[in-house]
């Protein structure tokens, strides 16, 4: 009789344990196979929705070509690159997702039956390189996609063998303190991370429902803090190529969540979340080169998460960048392409063919990375176009690009950023890239300091990592759009330094920089990173010249400067770069106001 009331009294107290109470919940209700992002069944309707869009047809057909060159590979290795083995996970991904995606919308078995090569390959890896989790992460996706997608056509020991992949190689490591230090982070790791085992953990749900729990469990929490970041209006500290990095994993956690147990999982209802997709949409250009600040590229990609937005929020304007990258796909299918089924199946019920442009010219996000994206018109190639940056070097793959601004006219990027340098080629050199101090060895990486960017430096001395530069004031009209940032904690040396840009009239660009002086003299240089001819016409002017088009640089106050330029030994884009700008000293506590104007000729 006590043995018998023992047993009874711990069956409700785990019964009263949060994490039992879910995991019961969660076994009730999880879907059967396939329960990750496209159930059971709905491809008939995808196949129509293909059928009926010919930018989604396209796309479509983009992924059947690339599964048909995937079929003449040997399937992927494994091979290291210095600490990281991500190249192949993003290869395995890709090979993966989009041969499991042929199968189910062709019913071509010769799609199914290579897919399963490559899941066995990656099943007899010796490990996926927990030391750099992001390729754990990347891996488990590829493996949880081919094993759910694919498992009625996988044998009992073709399910075993990536089953305890999954497990023993994907979601045990994530439980090693040694491995799991990205529970804690704030940005794209955290994301990334936390969906490799959120998806693997459902792959593989009724074969280790206690482990799937503890981990979906502890992943709705973690994932918590890097959505933090987009407060309070959904601008992105990282930028716009870990925007579609972090964002694009954060909605997949998200989606898989909802489909996997049939309700809404409403993590995207944290403050400035769904207003993050307007922040990327205006990091496009007119000319469809991104805003690349940070350890950003300059080329403008296709972003699956885009059309998770423009669903949730029933706003299909948020799609208009993203189908000119959809026209352009065929280009660079593979480039940072190995989610693109996701676009599909995302736009399902998103009409891409009748769409009306975004109405705002402004766009505007504070946050740890504030941000000011200006335009003059959305459906004007000429355009002018202008994205202008706050914030701090101390952010996640910062730059001391604090102030900085990119410029566009008539189809052409005149002011530039370098963007990120590559991270393995800096690491083989054994520089520290990774640490964020003043003394850090990443500022003495060219690229990396204020001199390389669009803004200010005083006494040639870096800006200070741990000052932060917040937009304080901003406005549009029918005819101009405004903002200004106060950069002066990023300048210890200065009592005061404001940073305004204003787009007018569709005619030019206006940078106005306010200083107020510190105790002893010092000495302003203003700079701008451009790849055009740059033609000094006398002491305040100088002609750009780019792919037969021109831009007058007018330097309206003060009068006692002169223009020069800088050799950087960079090229941008295969093009030489220069920087032009000038140098101006100032006495204490001198005050005073330093205008630059970009005019396109016209």
């Amino acid at each position: 009789m006590n043995n018998l009331y023992i047993l009874l009294t711990l069956k409700v107290l785990l019964l009263l344990l949060p994490g039992y109470t879910n995991g019961q919940q969660n076994a009730a209700n999880v879907a059967g196979h396939p329960r990750l992002i496209l159930l059971k069944g709905e491809e008939k309707a995808l196949i129509e929705a293909v059928k009926a869009d010919r930018y989604k047809l396209k796309v479509h057909n983009e992924i059947l070509a690339e599964c048909e060159e995937i079929l003449g590979t040997v399937p992927v290795e494994r091979i290291k690159i210095g600490m990281r083995m991500l190249s192949a996970s993003r290869e395995a991904m890709l090979r993966i997702f989009y041969l499991s995606y042929a199968w189910r919308m062709t019913d071509d078995k010769r799609y199914v039956e290579r897919a399963k090569e490559e899941l066995a390959a990656i099943s007899l890896f010796s490990d996926w390189n927990p030391s750099h989790f992001l390729d754990v992460a990347e891996m488990t996706i590829a493996a949880a996609i081919g094993y759910d997608w694919l498992y009625d056509e996988l044998s009992p020991a073709e399910r075993t063998q990536i089953r305890d992949a999954i497990r023993t190689k994907g979601l045990v490591p994530s439980l090693n303190s040694q491995y799991n230090w990205w529970l804690k982070a704030t940005h794209n790791w955290n994301q990334v991370c936390n969906t490799g085992m959120l998806m693997g953990a459902l792959a593989i749900y009724e074969d280790d429902v206690e482990l799937a729990d503890q981990l979906i469990e502890r992943g709705k929490e973690s994932i918590k803090l890097p959505m933090k970041d987009y407060e309070p209006d959904g601008a992105y500290p990282e930028g716009y190529m870990y925007w579609g990095y972090g964002t694009t994993f954060n909605v997949l956690f998200i989606n898989t969540m909802e489909r996997a147990f049939g309700k809404a999982y409403d993590l995207s209802s944290t403050p400035g979340f769904l207003g993050t997709a307007s922040f990327m949409q205006n990091m496009t250009g007119v000319t469809g080169d991104s805003f690349n600040f940070s350890d950003s590229d300059l080329g403008g990609v296709l972003q699956p998460a885009m059309f998770w937005f423009a669903q949730k929020t029933d706003n299909p304007s948020l799609l208009w960048v993203e189908r000119e990258h959809m026209v352009k796909l065929s280009a660079n299918v593979r480039e940072d392409n190995r989610l693109l089924p996701l676009t599909l199946i995302w736009s399902k019920d998103s009409d891409l063919q009748a769409m009306d442009p975004p109405k705002n010219k402004l766009w505007t996000g504070k946050g740890k990375t504030p941000v000011a994206l200006m335009r003059s018109s959305w459906v004007d190639s000429t355009a002018i176009y202008v994205g202008f940056k706050g914030g701090s070097p101390s952010t996640n793959h910062g730059h001391m690009d604090v102030g900085s601004f990119v410029m566009e006219s008539d189809g052409v990027r005149w002011a530039i950023d370098f963007g990120r340098e590559d991270y393995r080629l800096l690491e083989a050199q054994k520089i520290n890239i990774w640490k964020f101090d003043q003394d850090s060895e990443r500022w003495g990486v060219f690229k990396y300091s204020n001199l390389a960017h669009n803004t200010l430096s005083v006494n040639g001395e870096l800006q200070n990592v741990k000052g932060h530069a917040p937009l304080i004031n901003f406005s549009e009209t029918a005819d101009s759009t405004t903002a200004t940032m106060d950069l002066s904690t990023l300048y210890p040396q200065l009592t005061a330094l404001k940073r305004k840009i204003t787009v007018a009239n569709a005619e030019n660009v206006t940078i106005s920089d306010s200083y107020a002086g510190g105790a002893t003299e010092n000495t302003i240089r203003w700079s701008m990173l451009t790849d055009a001819t740059v033609k000094l016409v006398d002491g305040m002017h100088a002609e750009l010249t780019k792919e037969g088009k021109k831009l007058l640089l007018h330097v309206n106050s003060p009068h006692d400067i002169s223009l020069k330029t800088w050799a950087t030994d960079f090229d941008y884009v295969g093009n030489e770069t220069v920087i032009v700008g000038f140098e101006l000293k100032i006495a204490p506590h001198q005050a005073g106001d330093i205008v630059v104007q970009l005019v396109p000729c016209r």
